[in-house]
């Protein structure tokens, strides 16, 4: 189960964190990311982790979101700064496996809203 946070409302160059939790039982062996959708768009990559550890951003975000991840804890999260208009949308947490051997899985948090007013 993946539980994020942190969504709200702001103004145009403002700031949020995001944060995300995973619990029960999770493979070792897995990345974590953060996804969006706006109305209307299809759900894009954000800001993710590789199963090597690298981080990897949209074109749009990049200089201004960083993801970090406390393996400890589960939990990934999501700084955004310089937040603009069009950074407006659901934010979803993601957890997709990366077995050895066998299939991938991918697991959603519930979403959590994102309005950034000019």
């Amino acid at each position: 189960q993946l539980q994020a946070s942190g969504g709200g409302l702001v103004q145009a160059g403002g700031s949020l964190r995001l944060s995300c939790v995973a619990s029960g039982s999770i493979p070792r062996r897995n990345v974590m990311a953060w996804y969006r959708q706006a109305p209307g768009d299809q759900r894009e990559l954000v800001a993710g982790f590789t199963s090597d550890d690298a981080t990897k951003y949209a074109d749009s975000v990049k200089g201004r979101f960083t993801i970090s991840r406390d393996n400890a804890k589960n939990m990934v999260a999501l700084q955004m700064n310089n937040l603009k208009p069009e950074d407006t949308a659901v934010y979803y947490c993601n957890l997709k496996t990366v077995p050895i051997i066998g299939r991938s899985y991918n697991y959603w948090g519930q979403g959590t809203q994102v309005t950034v007013s000019s």
